[in-house]
């Protein structure tokens, strides 16, 4: 295989998996905000406190038990830091 064709195929490669990273990103921030969201319903209005940001994004990587525990820590009731939590990821 010639080196040009090769360097062809991993910067080709390199393109998409960078690539493919990008459009995941958006998708995890989307997650926690659907959980904040969720969790600004029973709050009704408010800026969250930084607890209930820091549980959503634990949920969002697939910590849905520290997620809950982190919510419910800060006064969120355990439905809503359940549905919340299964928002997250």
């Amino acid at each position: 295989m010639r080196t040009s064709t090769r360097m062809a195929g991993v910067l080709t490669g390199l393109t998409l998996v960078l690539g493919g990273a990008a459009f995941t990103a958006p998708a995890a921030h989307a997650d926690v905000s659907a959980c904040i969201n969720q969790v600004e319903r029973e709050l009704q209005g408010g800026e969250v406190p930084a607890a209930i940001r820091a549980a959503c994004t634990a949920g969002s990587t697939g910590y849905h038990d520290q997620c809950v525990t982190g919510l419910t820590k800060a006064s969120v009731t355990n439905g809503t830091a359940v549905t919340a939590c299964r928002a997250a990821p």
